[in-house]
């Protein structure tokens, strides 16, 4: 478990050491200054942390405070190539560091596995001027599209239990199950939950051969074949198998694949005539826009909800299951913290070396975030991301301030984590329940 000693050993480390050691590989610094390494990194990633739309203004005051005066204008000339590879290379010594809550969830749904891991990505559209970067931040629009020829992929994998994040980035064009964290290992037990981007029976049955499970939506175009009784064998035409089914719900032992023959459970729940519709309105809606009839087979399905799992009935229930999958929006809320609170995908600039750098700043920023959370109230199931994120940038400038001596740096980040401790929380809701509710009690949020 992680404590509040072990994070400020991160950040010292993450924030003053690597700066150093890089700043002495690299071109970065050419002369002695007090202009260091570890100073720059700094004073951009905490300073943004405070202040996610900050000025360089207020970054030079943020050097001020980790104990150099600069001007604006003499900041903005540190923004080079060779301080942007320094800000990617931190950045990735900060995604590597082991940063688990301090105390895992120890009741509901989560504490049935070791880990409940959910994998979801984003996009960072960015000037097509920076197509041309050496990490070949490529987008998906061609050459002859203005605006699209650049993009950042963030590719997440979240334990909704334990808290650990794993972070890559990749080129806006890149598949999401072509991504490293597609492939990234499970620990035995651990539950994998992930969106249809990221569908490959390839990488399910690798999950089940690693000893862990998977929860995912079905791809309406993999073969499903019976797996029991006297029909064992036999392929299952959902969309006139499930007219005649008259139970609302079913848990149904199958195999997933022409080739593959995965063994899976296939969780079928019928869902209320309105939901139905309103899934029928945007499948019709997205045929409109592709100029294409909408297809029979998904307009007749879109009255179930159709997952699959190799979990046992015994751990994974129907309601369980669909709680779990609905936990995949807890990345969309990271995502969204990170773009509308974070500004991770604005900047005051159009100077391309210059937005590398604001976005490794940004992301060794919002991973520190993270670390905040996880030892400032993780375990509260009924947390609220947002208002804790708050609590951080108010108190990103004294962690800053404190960052040079590490008992000084405990004693910051101790009342930081009161601070977390006090509210930061969301409401009990009779109506819509919020999901730490149903994690404690599948049950409260019916079967739609």
């Amino acid at each position: 478990m992680s404590s509040i000693p072990h994070v400020a050993r991160a950040l010292q480390h993450v924030l003053s050491e690597i700066p150093e050691q890089l700043a002495r590989e690299s071109a970065f610094c050419r002369r002695r200054s007090k202009l260091t390494a570890a100073v720059v990194v700094q004073a951009l990633v905490l300073g943004w942390l405070a202040h996610p739309a900050g000025s360089l203004q207020r970054l030079s005051r943020r050097a001020a405070t980790a104990g150099v005066a600069i001007s604006p204008q003499g900041l903005a000339q540190r923004f080079t190539p060779a301080a942007a590879e320094l800000l990617r290379q931190v950045w990735a010594a900060a995604v590597t560091e082991a940063i688990v809550a301090t105390s895992p969830p120890a009741a509901g749904l989560l504490a049935r596995f070791p880990a409940v891991v959910v994998i979801d990505s984003t996009t960072v559209a960015l000037p097509d001027a920076l197509a041309e970067t050496p990490e070949g931040w490529t987008g998906c629009g061609g050459r002859a599209v203005t605006g699209t020829r650049a993009a950042l992929k963030l590719t997440v994998r979240l334990d909704l239990a334990g808290g650990a994040l794993a972070v890559a980035a990749d080129a806006g064009r890149t598949q999401d199950k072509a991504t490293t964290l597609q492939h990234a290992p499970l620990p035995p037990g651990a539950l994998r939950v992930a969106d249809l981007g990221f569908w490959s029976l390839t990488v399910l049955g690798r999950t089940a051969e690693e000893g862990a499970f998977f929860l995912s939506r079905l791809h309406l175009r993999t073969a499903v074949f019976h797996d029991a009784g006297p029909s064992a064998g036999e392929r299952i035409a959902l969309e006139t198998w499930l007219v005649g089914q008259t139970r609302r719900r079913l848990s149904v032992p199958v195999r997933l694949g022409m080739a593959a023959q995965l063994p899976a459970r296939l969780l079928a729940v019928r869902v209320p005539t309105r939901v139905a519709e309103d899934r029928r309105s945007a499948i019709r809606a997205e045929a409109r826009r592709k100029g294409a009839a909408p297809s029979p087979r998904r307009l007749a399905l879109a009255a179930w909800t159709l997952l699959v799992t190799n979990a046992p009935p015994a751990r994974l229930g129907i309601a369980d299951a669909l709680v779990l999958a609905r936990a995949c929006w807890q990345i969309e809320l990271l995502f969204k913290l990170w773009k509308s609170h974070g500004h991770l995908d604005a900047w005051r600039t159009a100077d391309p070396v210059r937005i590398r750098c604001e976005l490794y700043a940004k992301l060794t920023a919002l991973v520190i975030q993270h670390w905040a959370l996880l030892v400032g109230g993780w375990d509260r199931p009924e947390r609220s991301l947002t208002q804790m994120a708050e609590v951080v940038r108010d108190h990103a400038v004294a962690v800053l301030a404190a960052l040079p001596t590490r008992a000084r740096l405990v004693a910051a980040l101790t009342g930081l984590c009161r601070d977390l401790a006090s509210g930061c929380r969301v409401g009990h809701r009779r109506r819509a329940p919020s999901l730490f509710q149903l994690l404690a009690d599948p049950a409260c949020g019916g079967l739609a």
